[in-house]
């Protein structure tokens, strides 16, 4: 009989940014750990998914090694339960307030405890790990489930298996079952792996409401060839489908007193569209970006309709119109358009305060001169890679300019191309003016990446759809309104049923179409339906309540990012305390999972917001930034970078003209690039060397090798300790060191920061605007609030490395922040 065990606590921050999960793990069969069972059973009902992946390890050696259990899951995903089984004991995790796990975190450091890693494995996913000691022939058991709801994309339900379990294992299976009431239009898998013979594993079959897909390939299916014992099976296994559309476009589910309504009516006319893409062509596009910007900016003005009305605006430290006003899409203005556009060129600085206020301008003069058309939808469509260094440079300035300008009358989408992009000011602009925002990946995909999320808004089909329910049946409902109803996309209501509420309930779904005000009308037999659901064992059961509480949750998350004051604290309240009530894992809570005595580890890591720069590790303790504050309060402060693995914009100066990034991994820099643009000056340093190029030409160095340049009055200075300086009069001084434990990283280095002007931006570039520092507090007034324009930090009082003398670095106490 299984017992619950009590232990030390096990704090485990969930990093998880559509639907894909991945199976692997990184202890092969030669260490002693032998993986002899691997499987994931996916219940997918009403677009809701239920996933549990199950390993089941043994250690074949005659010593202890350590098992690891590696899963990669949706950024979109909540995570309801994680455990491991040890010698028949299981080891439970439960979720906490995000509070008291960093409590129980910092408890664990203090014992001297070493932090764990959680991190990012792709775009989609982030990778969860989890290692544990297991002693000679003993087995151990992995569990861990999580749910989500499938979001409909161009048309498509999506769910996305990442099989790598890097060796062949025994019993490897997946089952995918499927049970869509309205039915199932179709149906198909596909392998970035399958083989002729693997293919034999892959078995479907499906009927008007259900599917199931099993994939079980034995061990000789699972190797590269006869006498090699390396697996195939590393890359995708995909599900796609969709439910068949009745005449009122949609369908009413209820179960054990929920209900879930989903609504995507497609035979309605596109409306048409004034549209206006708004351009970066600063300097940081240079090179394949506005190459790739230029190749699907052409194929989506191919796509405009001739219904359809338009502009485009690029800018730099400056907006340029390619016409006055809005025109047709007409095939001759299409063709001047794509010629225009095949034409951009990158440089300058990035001023997107203005560029968006002129689309604004335009669509308001079009307006005023009735030149839109009644019934037609006003998209402004932002491309941006970077932040804003000219003009307004305050993000939440520009955010009340342009949410004052447009006034709801527009919508704003915003596309984020790459990691240097200030992100969460984007998410915020597209919420706050009824849009959205979606990051751009940097890779050889990216042009079709800008095209298919042009798709997903090409075809407005309804504009101000309200969904209405009789308030004697129904309670708790999810959003009920919603700007547009693109198609292809899918509208989804979920709500608790009245307890006395009436045998019918009846739906009332109001929209305007291009030229008129529709109706819908909609009803569902509470018996009916609930007996549905009762009957098949393939299902998970009692799925609907939480189908509320996580669309529930995810709204309530999405409205933060536009909230203040007493209103978010409210939101954050009510998404807390669902989490909490429903077992998520949420960016408002941590899991916490016990695990064997003796076994000194603490892992933390929690489930992040889309940050700044992209995917992120959850690796605490790591060395930190030191910057001073001169002038401020408080005189110095650490900042723990937890972004790693991309590039990230670290200080953008334009009045010195100076720019510094870098790449950051769980134990310091892997990379740090420095430009001065005035002195056409560029420094590249890694662990293995150091690159200075002037005026375009290139001279390489050894670290600890001496150097001394003076270049237009920039000194730079290399001593034989490996420390790198760059100074020069009335500019601030940046220093890079190579450190090499626990092994070869770099550390950034600052001084006369008080030369920084006041347009400093960047991750670390923010600290040096207008900061304020909120009152200690807590038992040992060791924590308290850092604000900054458009956001604040939590700073607790935690003991740092300082590399400022050179090596070895000393332990200092110091303000910290994490980002």
């Amino acid at each position: 009989m299984k017992s619950s065990a009590p232990a030390h606590m096990w704090g485990i921050i969930l990093l998880l940014p559509s639907l894909l999960a991945g199976l692997q793990t990184t202890t092969a069969r030669k260490n002693g750990i032998d993986i002899y069972s691997l499987t994931v059973d996916s219940q997918v009902s009403s677009r809701f998914a239920h996933t549990v992946v199950t390993s089941r390890v043994v250690n074949r050696a005659d010593a202890a090694r350590e098992a690891t259990f590696q899963l990669e899951l949706p950024r979109k995903a909540f995570i309801t339960n994680f455990s491991m089984v040890i010698d028949g004991v299981t080891y439970p995790g439960t979720v906490q307030d995000k509070a008291v796990a960093q409590e129980q975190y910092q408890a664990a450091v203090g014992r001297g405890e070493s932090a764990g890693l959680v991190k990012t494995a792709g775009r989609q996913t982030e990778q969860f790990e989890v290692s544990v000691t297991v002693a000679p022939k003993a087995k151990i058991t992995f569990e861990l489930v999580y749910q989500e709801l499938l979001r409909r994309r161009l048309g498509t339900y999506e769910l996305l298996l990442k099989v790598k379990p890097q060796q062949l294992v025994k019993h490897l299976q997946m089952d995918i079952h499927i049970f869509e009431p309205q039915g199932i239009g179709f149906l198909e898998t596909e392998s970035t792996f399958m083989t002729q013979e693997l293919a034999d594993a892959l078995t479907t079959s499906q009927n008007k409401t259900k599917a199931h897909i099993r994939f079980k390939p034995t061990l000789s299916q699972q190797q590269h060839s006869q006498n090699d014992q390396d697996t195939i099976l590393d890359g995708n296994f995909i599900v796609r489908y969709d439910v068949d559309r009745s005449v009122s476009g949609g369908s009413i589910q209820i179960e054990n007193g929920y209900f879930v309504h989903h609504f995507a009516p497609e035979d309605l006319p596109t409306m048409p569209k004034n549209v206006i893409f708004v351009i970066d062509k600063s300097g940081s596009m240079l090179g394949r970006k506005i190459q790739q910007t230029r190749e699907a900016l052409i194929k989506i003005l191919n796509d405009l309709s001739p219904k359809d009305q338009f502009n485009l605006i690029v800018f730099n430290g400056k907006e340029t119109q390619w016409r006055p006003s809005l025109v047709k899409a007409s095939e001759e203005n299409v063709k001047e358009a794509t010629g225009y556009a095949s034409k951009i060129e990158a440089d300058g600085w990035t001023n997107i305060n203005d560029a968006v206020l002129s689309a604004v301008e335009l669509l308001d003069a079009s307006n005023r001169a009735e030149k839109l058309p009644p019934g037609s939808v006003s998209l402004i469509i932002l491309l941006t890679d970077g932040e804003p260094t000219q003009g307004e440079t305050n993000p939440t300035t520009i955010q009340k300019n342009v949410q004052e300008a447009i006034n709801n009358r527009y919508s704003l989408f915003c596309l984020g191309f790459g990691f240097n992009v200030h992100y969460p000011f984007l998410e915020k602009l597209a919420q706050d003016n009824g849009g959205l925002a979606r990051r751009i990946y940097e890779d050889s995909d990216s042009a079709l990446q800008l095209q298919d999320f042009y798709q997903e808004v090409a075809n407005p089909l309804l504009s101000v759809v309200s969904f209405e329910y009789p308030s004697d049946a129904v309670e708790a409902v999810t959003q009920d309104n919603f700007r547009y109803h693109f198609k292809g996309s899918e509208m989804v209501v979920a709500g608790k049923l009245q307890a006395q509420g009436p045998d019918v309930l009846t739906a009332k779904i109001n929209g305007q179409t291009h030229k008129q005000n529709i109706t819908f009308q909609m009803e569902a037999s509470v018996a009916q339906k609930e007996e549905e659901f009762r009957s098949p064992k393939y299902i998970y059961h009692n799925f609907m309540e939480r189908l509320w509480a996580f669309l529930t949750i995810n709204q309530q998350l999405e409205q933060m990012i536009s909230a203040s004051g007493a209103a978010l604290k409210e939101l954050e309240s009510q998404a807390l305390n669902l989490a909490l009530k429903y077992n998520f894992v949420t960016p408002l809570t941590y899991m916490v999972v016990t695990k064997p005595e003796g076994q000194e580890q603490f892992q933390a890591a929690g489930k992040p917001v889309d940050a700044d720069n992209g995917p992120r590790d959850a690796f605490l303790g790591a060395p930190a930034v030191i910057l001073p504050l001169p002038g401020s309060s408080v005189g110095q402060l650490c900042v723990d970078i937890l972004r790693f693995h991309m590039p990230i914009n670290l200080f953008e100066d334009p009045d010195q003209g100076l720019w510094v990034g870098g790449v950051y991994e769980k134990d310091g820099f892997s990379r740090i690039e420095v430009h001065i643009q005035d002195s056409r000056l560029f420094v590249r340093a890694s662990p293995e060397y150091v690159v200075v190029i002037r005026d375009q030409k290139s001279s390489q160095y050894k670290w600890k090798q001496t150097l001394f340049s003076d270049f237009r009055s920039l000194l730079i200075v290399m001593d034989q300790k490996g420390f790198l300086e760059l100074s020069g009069p009335d500019r601030v001084t940046i220093g890079v060191m190579r450190i090499s434990d626990p092994q070869k990283r770099l550390a950034l280095l600052v001084s006369h920061a008080e030369r920084f002007s006041n347009r400093t931006i960047g991750q670390l570039g923010q600290f040096y605007q207008d900061i304020i520092w909120d009152p200690p507090v807590g038992p040992d007034n060791t924590t308290r609030t850092l604000r900054v324009p458009g956001t604040e930090y939590p700073a607790t009082r935690e003991l740092k490395l300082d590399y400022r003398e050179g090596l070895p670095a000393k332990k200092i106490s110091c303000w910290t922040v994490k980002i």
